[in-house]
């Protein structure tokens, strides 16, 4: 099987804020890089334990979450958006990959109990759709099941698993850390929310490596036995995006958009606001 590996850093066991973990400035930013490309090197153990001839890593993480010279060496590493008219293919994602799993994922905005939960960036109070609410893992899931590929194994916080199962028939999860934050935090401002979803508690990192591997492994060994992981919708599609505001007393802002054929082009267009 040929695999398509897209990494995050706000699911990574032992990350624990957005800004001493997750940006370029942060005090622990390289300790945080090298705990994501450990807990991918342990998934990639697992797929070519599995079966997998081939796998591209690819790192989702808006500063960069991957440590390039930790990485194992099986493995291709993809940097960068092409653009263009499809999300998937501007993630470079095509129908030459037989599956597509996640590490060091996090849930999507205003999830309860979840740890740094955002959907892109931290000024987003939702994203759905056709009455779907989705975070980045939904929003490339149903990418990858228009053309075919499935969605077989994700690794992150325990929100996010779940977010995962409900919404993708059949996928693998492993859980390495629990948010302990209530509530969604819809009525924040965004630096408020950045700051709602931080405590958590987590595995160590050696367990939660253990733990990514062998979900890895039974994943693959399911998905070579079983037809799982696709998500199944119809056209036409609407997507509808809320995003909260950055100061005290603004309006949030709503945007709809409807593609009539495909939801790769649907990610693509220009926000219109309402």
């Amino acid at each position: 099987m040929k695999i398509y590996l897209m990494t995050d850093l706000e699911g990574v066991a032992g990350v624990q804020n957005s800004e001493d973990w997750c940006s370029s400035e942060g005090r622990y930013y390289d300790t945080a890089k090298m705990l994501l490309t450990e807990e991918v090197n342990a998934a990639v153990d697992g797929f070519f334990e599995g079966g997998a001839r081939e796998i591209l890593v690819v790192d989702g993480h808006g500063s960069g979450g991957i440590a390039p010279e930790l990485l194992d060496a099986r493995v291709e590493f993809l940097r960068g958006y092409i653009g263009g008219e499809n999300y998937t293919l501007g993630w470079s994602l095509d129908k030459s990959f037989d599956a597509i799993a996640w590490v060091g994922q996090h849930a999507k905005a205003g999830t309860e109990y979840a740890h740094l939960a955002h959907t892109g960036n931290m000024g987003v109070i939702d994203l759905s759709v056709n009455g779907i609410s989705i975070g980045e893992l939904g929003k490339l899931a149903m990418c990858a099941s228009e053309i075919g590929v499935r969605s077989i194994f994700a690794s992150g916080d325990e929100a996010m698993t779940k977010e995962a199962q409900e919404l993708i028939p059949g996928i693998e999860c492993i859980s390495v850390k629990r948010g302990l934050s209530p509530g969604t935090g819809d009525e924040l401002i965004t630096e408020k929310y950045r700051k709602k979803n931080s405590p958590a508690i987590h595995l160590s990192p050696i367990k939660a490596r253990q733990l990514i591997r062998a979900g890895a492994l039974n994943a693959i060994k399911r998905a070579r036995a079983e037809n799982f992981g696709i998500i199944t919708f119809k056209p036409p599609y609407e997507r509808i995006f809320v995003k909260r505001p950055d100061k005290e007393g603004d309006p949030k802002m709503v945007s709809r958009e409807i593609h009539e054929t495909s939801i790769g082009e649907l990610f693509c267009l220009p926000m219109r606001y309402l």
